[in-house]
């Protein structure tokens, strides 16, 4: 299998599971809804939106909304264009992979942001299902509608101590965010790459891979060379000393 395919394959692969998820908690859940996955306490399913960042993250205001969508599409471009580079110098399979969950996650996530406004109705909290495509139009404008989540594993939950510095008697929980499909390919791509590709920080941007091998292929100059190079200048003073004396015995 060519690497290309298995590129983009996981690429769709990831969107396919990412927005199918998202459309079904989107009109199966009432917002704030949630059940234990197989049964256990410590993961669930919990059905809330956010209008930002990673892990249910914000970024306040329409405008901070609107940054952050454009931020993504420039992301995706550069990425887009990356993985093409990557594919085309021969990179680890490993590290293709990567970049490609990466991408995965970002285009997930542009796609929630840029289309679910205008397809889906408001999931009010407790107050019933969101409908696709009503009637009314959608809830929102292009590039502002919200980012699904709905994974939420409350791993260790307590009290602190009563002596616990700062946060004595306060509740803790770990993990807190409710994060997607999209949110968890984003930071498994990252994590491998740092954890597994990390000559990828050695290696040579493409670019400058060129320039080297041109600088090879340009000729060196040895040290018999530039002796010889010497030898000449030295010959042409003295001949044009001599020439000097010459005309000055004539004068």
């Amino acid at each position: 299998m060519k690497k290309s395919v298995a590129v983009w394959g996981i690429i769709a692969l990831v969107l396919l599971i990412d927005q199918c998820l998202k459309i079904w908690i989107k009109t199966h859940l009432e917002y704030g809804d949630e059940f234990n996955i197989l049964g256990f306490s410590w993961a669930r399913i919990h059905f809330v939106e956010n209008n930002g960042m990673a892990f249910g993250i914000n970024l306040g205001g329409e405008y901070g909304k609107l940054a952050l969508s454009l931020f993504r599409i420039i992301a995706v471009g550069f990425l887009v264009y990356y993985l093409r580079v990557l594919l085309r110098s021969g990179a680890a399979f490993g590290l293709l992979i990567s970049f490609s969950l990466i991408l995965a996650g970002a285009i997930g996530n542009i796609i929630d942001s840029a289309f679910y406004g205008m397809i889906f109705s408001e999931s009010p909290y407790h107050g019933g299902l969101a409908q696709l495509f009503p009637e009314g139009g959608g809830y929102s404008s292009f590039l502002h509608g919200k980012v699904v989540d709905m994974l939420y594993f409350p791993l260790v939950e307590g009290v602190y101590p009563d002596w616990f510095p700062l946060w004595g008697g306060q509740h803790y929980q770990f993990f807190k965010p409710v994060f997607n499909i999209a949110d968890s390919s984003i930071t498994v791509g990252v994590l491998y790459i740092l954890l597994f590709q990390r000559s990828f920080f050695k290696h040579k941007h493409p670019d400058e891979e060129t320039e080297a091998g041109q600088a090879a292929l340009q000729p060196e100059h040895t040290t018999e060379s530039l002796a010889d190079d010497t030898s000449l200048e030295g010959e042409a003073a003295a001949d044009e000393a001599t020439a000097n004396d010459a005309g000055k015995d004539q004068a």
